[in-house]
């Protein structure tokens, strides 16, 4: 019986979808050794525990508009927005895109405007619309960021920290 001829890497790539040079390479590898292998077969959840974090906005507007600018958006900016809202649900925090028509991964469907619209974020593409400018002063997003800036963020954020690392260290 004729030895199969082993799969070049670009066949390896497409075969298992690769997603770095360096896996396709030990992809062919494999496969020209003739070793059988399996390509991320599975997941494996853990947890993280709890870090504090900051976030320097980019344009912070009197009446209380927080603008973040963004060229690409990526999957970590994505999630730490996200965060964000969880943690300060009355911050005025907006996106402007400079093109709000990208795809959020080269597979997804998905829109950086229509992410933004998800996960209740106003956005703008190109320009700061004129209307953001001349908004009434937005009172709740004031005071988040009144707490922010004199320190008692950080102190609630200090104390949230501290009790999911409890719960982190009591699941183990």
């Amino acid at each position: 019986m004729a030895r199969r001829k082993p799969l070049t890497q670009a066949q390896v790539g497409i075969k298992y979808g690769f997603r770095s040079g360096l896996e396709g390479k030990v992809g062919a590898q494999l496969s020209g050794a003739g070793i059988e292998f399996e390509y991320e077969p599975f997941k494996t959840p853990f947890i993280e525990p709890a870090k504090k974090r900051t976030y320097t906005i980019d344009f912070y507007l009197p009446n209380g508009i927080l603008v973040e600018t963004k060229g690409r958006f990526l999957s970590a900016d994505r999630q730490k927005h996200k965060w964000l809202r969880e943690q300060y649900p009355d911050l005025d925090l907006r996106f402007l895109f400079s093109n709000a028509n990208t795809k959020i991964g080269k597979k997804s469907k998905t829109t950086y405007a229509m992410w933004a619209e998800s996960h209740g974020f106003k956005w703008a593409h190109g320009r700061i619309p004129e209307e953001w400018l001349h908004e009434p002063v937005n009172e709740l997003s004031l005071a988040v960021i009144e707490e922010i800036t004199n320190g008692t963020a950080e102190e609630r954020i200090a104390e949230t920290i501290r009790r999911l690392n409890q719960m982190y260290k009591d699941s183990l």
